[in-house]
């Protein structure tokens, strides 16, 4: 099996609305499949990164599980180094506390969206 890469990942979210544009105004994505399943999910992206926003179930509970349970821990997305100061610069423009971190061969911000999901940019570009 040789596969091509990751084509979405599906996320449950509290408001599909206000997901959609907060992953289009804070992470610059776009609608995409617009006119596809009545809505639902709703898909956003950019190149060839997408996810997939369905409505969580109404008894979602909103306490974030611990690192060792089974799940999905965090979505990182890859910038360039321009890009990730600017990254940096508009989550502070609207009040979106980040953690910064230094892997050694990487850096990263990790935030979260409305919904409380774990998201990470990173950049290889250290210069």
């Amino acid at each position: 099996m040789e596969l091509e890469g990751i084509d979405h990942v599906a996320v449950g979210v509290r408001d599909i609305d206000r997901s959609t544009k907060w992953y289009i105004e804070v992470l610059g994505f776009e609608r995409l499949h617009e006119d596809m399943w009545n809505g639902v999910p709703t898909f956003v992206g950019k190149g060839n990164t997408g996810i997939a926003l369905f409505p969580a179930s109404p008894n979602a509970q909103s306490t974030p599980p611990t690192h060792r349970d089974i799940q999905m821990l965090h979505l990182a997305f890859r910038a360039d180094r321009e890009n990730f100061l600017a990254a940096q610069r508009e989550l502070e423009k609207r009040d979106i506390k980040f953690e910064f971190q230094d892997h050694e061969i990487s850096h990263s911000i990790y935030f979260h969206d409305p919904d409380g999901h774990e998201l990470e940019i990173t950049t290889y570009d250290l210069t």
